[in-house]
């Protein structure tokens, strides 16, 4: 038996319990990960509440469940210790540290031990620098902003400004838009402006304080990284062939993507992240060399993640929330 956090239907954070469920025991192409640390994420924080649009309601629980998730442990990320393998598995070994994420629409994170395909899983040898704290943050939130990046070809001289810059996605798009050259304009609040200037943003708004929308300034790419604001609001921001990053897919976005696909020069790019062992294995080199870190706003351990979900449900974290996976000696 294992502890694992079991959301029990959609709703607030009191839905989440702690309870002994099962151990999964590695098919022959899977390997048993013990696990030290997961995250929450703006993600599990939806799928728990179950805060999607209007119009997305009805094939989201078709997907995920209709009155409680399918999946009942959350969590997207980890970081732990291979404690065995399956006789096919070729790539991981019984005691490797890795870091990673389960396969694509795959939770159970939340849990002290899960099972994981060799293959499908996005999943690397944990970076020797980075603790299991650190190390569990880094591979969704860094690989989503990786993909926008990517997809939007971002060019070494482009100016770029990401919304949301304090955010766990707009923390690592900061990093990485500097790795690739970009000159990086961060928007966030007050209370985040030095520690977005300390990733690396050439400039940083206050946007309590200012519109960036009203300054005259125009970008090759805006990044939306907590969708906040909306194509409309930036396209007088946007160059002539500028393009529009964004995850938060609405109606409205649609519109305008297929809009502008017709009848404009500028590029919407929405949808959901995709991610590969090869963008961590990406990702890893770069904090090997000291080019990207994670940021982190609070600790918790699993007893707690109530508590972590109450605060990230507040919606003004400051780069990535960690819980920390304890182990009874019977485990």
């Amino acid at each position: 038996m294992m502890k694992a956090v079991v959301c029990t239907k959609y709703g607030p954070p009191e839905v989440l319990q702690i309870r002994e469920v099962e151990k999964p025991i590695p098919k022959d192409d899977e390997i048993r990960v013990k696990i030290v640390a997961t995250s929450v994420t703006a993600g599990d924080v939806r799928i728990r509440g179950f805060k999607v649009p209007v119009w997305a309601r009805l094939p989201f629980r078709m997907q995920l469940g209709l009155l409680k998730p399918k999946q009942a442990i959350l969590g997207v990320e980890l970081s732990g210790e291979v404690e065995s393998v399956g006789k096919d598995v070729k790539r991981f070994k019984q005691g490797d540290t890795v870091f990673g994420t389960p396969p694509w629409m795959i939770f159970g994170t939340y849990a002290e031990y899960i099972c994981l395909p060799e293959h499908e899983s996005v999943l690397a040898i944990k970076p020797d620098k980075l603790t299991h704290q650190e190390a569990a943050v880094v591979p969704f939130m860094s690989s989503g902003a990786l993909y926008f990046l990517r997809k939007a070809n971002i060019q070494e001289g482009q100016k770029l400004l990401i919304y949301g810059a304090s955010g766990s996605v707009g923390t690592y798009a900061v990093q990485l838009a500097k790795h690739f050259g970009a000159e990086v304009t961060g928007v966030c609040s007050r209370a985040n402006l030095d520690m977005v200037k300390s990733l690396g943003a050439d400039h940083v708004i206050d946007y309590t304080k200012e519109d960036f929308t009203k300054s005259g300034q125009m970008y090759d790419i805006i990044f939306d990284a907590v969708g906040k604001t909306s194509f409309s609001r930036c396209r007088r921001s946007l160059k002539p062939k500028g393009i529009y990053l964004t995850s938060n897919t609405t109606l409205s976005l649609m519109f305008h993507i297929l809009w502008t696909s017709v009848t404009g020069s500028q590029k919407i790019i929405g949808g959901t992240a995709d991610a590969s062992a090869d963008d961590l294995n990406f990702i890893k080199e770069l904090v090997e060399a000291g080019k990207l870190k994670p940021v982190i706003d609070r600790q918790y351990p699993l007893e707690q993640i109530v508590e972590a979900h109450r605060y990230v449900d507040m919606g003004h974290k400051k780069g990535n929330v960690v819980i920390t996976v304890g182990h009874d000696s019977n485990t």
